[in-house]
């Protein structure tokens, strides 16, 4: 078995500017860390084979569709009078909103109907069972009581020789609290509907699960950063640990153990530094200040296969390419096939590029194919 090698490894000088030790630059993932509410057996640690070949040891979390005792929603507003969750508007007047009566108003006046004019009745629709007849759909998923969601987590990080961009619904990690991590949901510009969070940025995957889109731990420090009026239900630190990246790296709030803000952060949001758990100091991600309240990228490397679900569709499903998150976006799985390419850096590339109002020429120049290649295989998408 190849295991490894810890005396090749001194780390991570880019970090802060100097080389330090790996034993003291590392924090070995501990599996207790992940709440007895939300798994379905105890974690195990088991053999398992990092993205750049190394094999390893990993912990494994098998989890259950939402942590019991968890309160989720609301999500979509029932009328326009009403107030649900929150959503992170990227068009005309972008920020971060509360779904209520002033933001749907504004959706209006934009083009994007998200209730009738005439009863107020909020367009909603339960992607997990209906695919949306609205042109704009507020969509929030009920949960499916029977899923299962397994999850291997490196025990002793590695760092990468290269970061991954976290695009949109990339895998971020698995919170303390069980329940698993995303990148930023996908945008109203793209599909023409809205997978509402709840105020604690979290909502119901297609397939019946919960999962968070934010630090959930830390977002008053959004809200009172972006002036939004909402507020989570969980207990709010922001210099507390929220999770466990999945390349093994933990993930906090916003601020040091000493209550500021660091000035250190590398491009993913990471540093070197003492926590309340590795007083020595060790590398680990920070929440931002600003929505969404995630690392933009991970710094070391991923276990193979590391997520996947007993859900019927959505992510980690065996067709989550068919059905997939949020609803009925773009099919972007055939299209990074016929490319040749992976779906992830598909989306990275449609996303980074404009989205819906896509640059063809900068997109076809990031996956290395030519502007009439990547025309022949663009799914339709919804008009405004």
């Amino acid at each position: 078995m190849k295991l490894i090698n810890k005396k090749a490894c001194t780390l991570f000088a880019g970090f802060i500017g100097m080389t330090i030790p790996l034993s003291s630059a590392l924090a070995d993932l501990d599996i207790q860390r992940i709440s007895k509410d939300a798994l379905i057996k105890a974690p195990e640690t088991v053999e398992c084979t990092l993205e750049n070949g190394t094999t390893t040891m990993c912990g494994k979390f098998v989890v259950k569709y939402q942590p019991d005792n968890l309160e989720i929603g609301p999500f979509c507003a029932t009328t326009v009078k009403d107030e649900g969750g929150i959503w992170d508007w990227d068009g005309e007047m972008a920020g971060l909103y509360r779904i209520n009566e002033k933001f749907l108003t504004m959706l209006s006046e934009l083009g994007y109907q998200f209730y009738d004019k005439e009863s107020g009745k909020g367009h909603i629709t339960d992607i997990r069972t209906t695919r949306p007849t609205d042109k704009n759909a507020c969509l929030e998923a009920s949960v499916d009581k029977t899923v299962e969601i397994t999850v291997l987590l490196p025990l002793t990080p590695v760092k990468a020789e290269q970061t991954t961009d976290l695009g949109t619904v990339a895998k971020v990690g698995l919170a303390l609290d069980g329940v698993p991590i995303f990148a930023d949901a996908p945008s109203v510009l793209d599909t023409g509907h809205m997978p509402a969070l709840d105020t604690c940025g979290g909502h119901v995957d297609p397939g019946g699960w919960y999962h968070w889109h934010a630090t959930a731990t830390d977002i008053k420090t959004v809200y009172d950063h972006e002036h939004v009026q909402a507020d989570c239900g969980l207990e709010q630190k922001a210099s507390a640990m929220f999770a466990y990246a999945f390349d093994g790296f933990p993930i906090y709030g916003s601020v040091d153990q000493n209550g500021v803000i660091p000035t250190d952060l590398d491009s993913c949001n990471g540093h070197i530094s003492a926590t309340v758990d590795n007083p020595e100091g060790a590398y680990h991600y920070h929440a931002s200040t600003t929505f969404p309240n995630l690392p933009s990228c991970l710094s070391g490397v991923v276990a193979k296969n590391n997520f996947s679900t007993t859900a019927a569709q959505g992510i980690g499903a065996a067709n989550s390419g068919k059905g997939g998150h949020g609803g009925p976006r773009p099919d972007f799985t055939k299209a990074a096939d016929t490319l040749g390419v992976s779906l992830h850096k598909f989306q990275h590339a449609i996303m980074d590029n404009g989205g819906r109002a896509l640059d063809i020429s900068a997109a076809a120049k990031d996956l290395d194919v030519t502007e009439a290649e990547l025309k022949a295989v663009l799914p339709s998408r919804p008009t405004k």
